[in-house]
């Protein structure tokens, strides 16, 4: 059958305006379409391994007694899903804390962990407090700057925990790795970019070059060995509390954006909790957390979690349960609600491995929160999600300075809503290769191949063979 002339004119005409209204329209449709494309391909990778709690099997009213549960103490060894996220938190995954396997080699890092943590409330402060003002020091003290929230925060927790674990100021080089290593890591995991591992490396040789010279004053005992304690170090402090204290600010302050009244908290210390709890609450840090069954957890008279099962704690699913489950941004509900009562469980679950800096983080934050109220208005049109994959564009404007005009706040809005549907096509291509090159390397797999449980501390393959430590005379000035 032969097409007319004017038929094809009259299918070009209804095309052209359906490609049109597609293009238009695509910030509204295509992030959520590739969502749900880049959710089914990690399904068909990784299969539906898991118990979603709370779900089906587990309510929510049982999450934090099966989250809680001595049974419920598997790390990696057994799960398909850990082979990711090793691999996103390489080089040295298995010396990372949270994927430890119970045991005297856990229990070591943790007390390590805890010692570096211990410091009084006002030094906590003091230092999140000075390191903040060092960063806002580098806006314009006259004008609005236009920031990513994530970004301006980084090097702030960089010089923060590099503090606390050195005992000394950071100097801007190690600034730089820490800061390098950090946001690579943050933007694998959110699939915006693949890993850069020479950056990750760069990291590693600086603190098994410290530790070699004897001025890090942090080491964990023997048997534990230099190159150990240095993943240890740039897990713990340096990719985790860095990412997480970064994301954290970023939500506080994007929060603070969108509160007609922040600045006024920023002299109330209590209205400032109640806004960095409310942010945590409706933007919690943590997404899914998952657990292996070490042995069968009863959950009521008809459910029975055989050993060997991954639980899938989803902690936005759980604190959208109980007195606090609506969506609404309301940080005066804290002056009634007790935490207690509610299902708000920001730094986990205090019976199994809850966020090892719960008692500075929360001082931290406030010290941070309070000293950019304190001296900048902070102002964004950019769309607000838990994911936060732009980073938080925002407006930083100093006292006295005029704020950006609304054009300026109408030219963000409309970059953004370009800019994820962009974002959503380069996190499906990365996120998709990332995905089935973890699959490929099985970091944690191989790793406890043939051996019981506690997994011991061979390195994984892709970690065997580090750089050699800079020598001295290029560390100096550290």
């Amino acid at each position: 059958m032969t097409t007319t002339p004017t038929a094809r004119r009259m299918s070009a005409a209804v095309a052209a305006p359906v490609a049109a209204a597609a293009l238009a329209t695509a910030p509204r449709w295509l992030p959520p379409a590739v969502i749900r494309l880049r959710e089914w391909i990690f399904t068909a990778v990784n299969g539906t391994e898991g118990v979603a709690v709370p779900g089906p099997l587990v309510g929510p009213e049982h999450f934090e007694r099966v989250y809680g549960h001595p049974a419920a103490e598997g790390r990696s060894a057994g799960a398909g899903l850990s082979d990711l996220f090793w691999y996103w938190l390489s080089p040295g995954p298995h010396m990372h804390q949270e994927h430890l396997e119970p045991g005297e080699d856990y229990r070591t890092v943790s007390r390590t962990t805890r010692s570096v943590l211990a410091v009084p409330h006002r030094r906590a402060d003091e230092l999140a407090t000075a390191a903040t003002a060092r960063a806002l020091r580098g806006l314009s003290p006259d004008r609005s700057s236009r920031v990513h929230l994530r970004d301006l925060m980084m090097p702030v927790w960089a010089e923060v925990f590099y503090e606390l674990v050195f005992d000394e100021p950071c100097p801007p080089r190690a600034r730089a790795l820490v800061v390098g290593n950090a946001d690579d890591v943050v933007r694998a995991l959110k699939a915006t970019s693949v890993r850069h591992m020479d950056r990750r490396h760069r990291l590693t040789r600086y603190l098994l070059g410290r530790l070699r010279d004897g001025t890090c004053p942090v080491r964990l005992p023997e048997p534990f060995t230099d190159q150990e304690t240095a993943w240890y170090l740039q897990g713990a402090f340096f990719n985790t509390a860095v990412v997480q204290m970064s994301e954290a600010m970023a939500h506080v302050l994007m929060c603070a954006a969108a509160a007609p009244d922040s600045r006024d908290r920023a002299t109330d210390d209590d209205a400032l909790d109640r806004l960095i709890d409310e942010t945590l609450r409706v933007f919690p840090l943590f997404g899914i957390a998952h657990r292996i069954t070490t042995a069968p957890i009863e959950v009521d008279e008809s459910t029975t979690l055989p050993t060997g099962s991954v639980l899938l704690f989803n902690y936005l699913a759980y604190q959208r349960t109980g007195p606090a489950s609506d969506d609404a941004f309301d940080p005066e509900r804290w002056r009634t609600l007790p935490r207690s009562e509610a299902h708000f469980i920001p730094y986990g679950v205090k019976a199994n491995r809850a966020c090892p800096a719960r008692g500075v983080a929360p001082v931290m934050l406030r010290a941070a929160t309070r000293e950019v109220l304190r001296t900048h208005a902070v102002t964004s049109t950019a769309a607000h999600t838990r994911s936060l994959p732009s980073g938080g564009p925002a407006y930083l404007t100093p006292d006295g300075a005029c704020p950006p005009s609304p054009g300026r706040l109408q030219a963000m809005r409309a970059a953004d809503r370009w800019a994820d549907t962009g974002r959503s096509l380069t996190q499906l291509a990365f996120g998709t290769w990332m995905v089935l090159d973890a699959r490929r390397q099985r970091l944690s797999t191989r790793h406890f191949a043939g051996r019981d449980r506690s997994g011991g501390r061979p390195a994984t393959t892709e970690d065997r063979t580090p750089a050699a430590p800079e020598p001295a005379a290029a560390r100096s000035g550290r």
